[in-house]
């Protein structure tokens, strides 16, 4: 079998990834939309997100898929969800029934509320689809920290595959094959990470945080059940785990975005000054379009919607919250 991976995306996590690869005896080729970026890695052997940190002579990084999708055995998806169908859409005339796609990002569709596995589905229907989630932030898992995810497919030879390929004494790897609960899951979080980081930046404690994280995963798993996912899930690695290290690191984006809002700034000026794509803002529009659909009551997330786009004061909004009528906890 050949050795090359190909992996779709140049960020942090895209290289993150590349960096556990090519250290598991694996040659990680990426696919980068910017030039700069590709030669900062063919070049310097450094990736701007990912500072300090100097890439091996084997991982190679290419603006044209022609280089990429070839002779891969994987395909790892590892790009902004807004972009997911699209960027599938430039280079599957290049995929062969035999490749196997890995959805390393996390999101869900706006206009079809479809999530990444099913894009994908539609996209390319002859290749079997896993999935990679949990808490991994590519700044830890670039220098080798101990790392658990959660691998996920319908197909039993390809989680077998996978989870011989990912797995290293520095990054376990369980699995699942929840595919509707571990995507859920992982594009939930980012909603509550936000939450979180707009509590921050308000001056609230921990004691706002555990509320947050605590309330949220109970309507994570409320949404994810009505969209078909199991229970347990939520309660796991991409539920519970993903939850905690996304709102309470302080490498997470989408905490750093919520608390540049806490603190003041407008949603726009606060991406900016991450500098990254931030999955949440997304992901809240999205997920409140799921909610109306299934009818599901989450406040938390409610709340967040309106700050962003209704233009709802956040301190009001945590006012509404705890002043909800009283009910048993469930």
């Amino acid at each position: 079998m050949s050795k090359k991976i190909a992996v779709i995306g140049s960020g942090s996590w895209g290289v993150g990834i590349s960096i556990l690869l090519n250290n598991n005896g694996y040659d990680p080729y990426i696919w980068s939309f910017d030039e700069n970026e590709a030669k900062n890695i063919n070049e310097k052997r450094e990736c701007i997100f990912l500072p300090g940190i100097k890439l091996d002579e084997n991982i190679k990084c290419s603006t044209k898929f022609e280089d990429v999708i070839p002779d891969s055995k994987f395909i790892l998806i590892v790009t902004p969800s807004k972009f997911f169908r699209s960027t599938i859409q430039k280079f599957k005339h290049l995929v062969k029934p035999e490749q196997h796609i890995v959805i390393c990002s996390k999101g869900l569709e706006d206009g079809t509320l479809k999530t990444l596995a099913e894009v994908s589905e539609d996209e390319l229907p002859l290749n079997k689809v896993g999935i990679l989630s949990g808490p991994s932030h590519a700044e830890e898992v670039a220098r080798n920290l101990p790392t658990t995810i959660v691998l996920c497919s319908k197909h039993d030879e390809l989680i077998e595959d996978l989870q011989d390929i990912f797995m290293s004494p520095v990054f376990r790897v369980y699995t699942s094959k929840d595919v509707i609960g571990v995507e859920v899951g992982g594009a939930i979080k980012n909603i509550m990470a936000l939450a979180c980081g707009i509590a921050a930046g308000m001056g609230y404690g921990d004691n706002t945080f555990a509320a947050l994280i605590t309330r949220g995963l109970a309507e994570i798993s409320r949404l994810g059940e009505k969209m078909g996912g199991e229970r347990a899930t939520f309660y796991g690695l991409t539920g519970l785990g993903d939850l905690i290290v996304t709102c309470l690191s302080q490498h997470s984006r989408n905490r750093r975005a919520g608390y540049l809002i806490g603190q003041g700034k407008t949603v726009d000026e606060a991406v900016k000054e991450v500098g990254m794509v931030v999955e949440s803002i997304t992901a809240t529009q999205v997920a409140k379009k799921i909610i109306d659909k299934y009818d599901v009551e989450t406040p938390i997330i409610n709340a967040v919607y309106k700050v962003l786009f209704e233009g709802e004061d956040a301190r009001k909004m945590v006012e509404q919250l705890m002043t909800r009528e009283k009910r048993t906890e469930e």
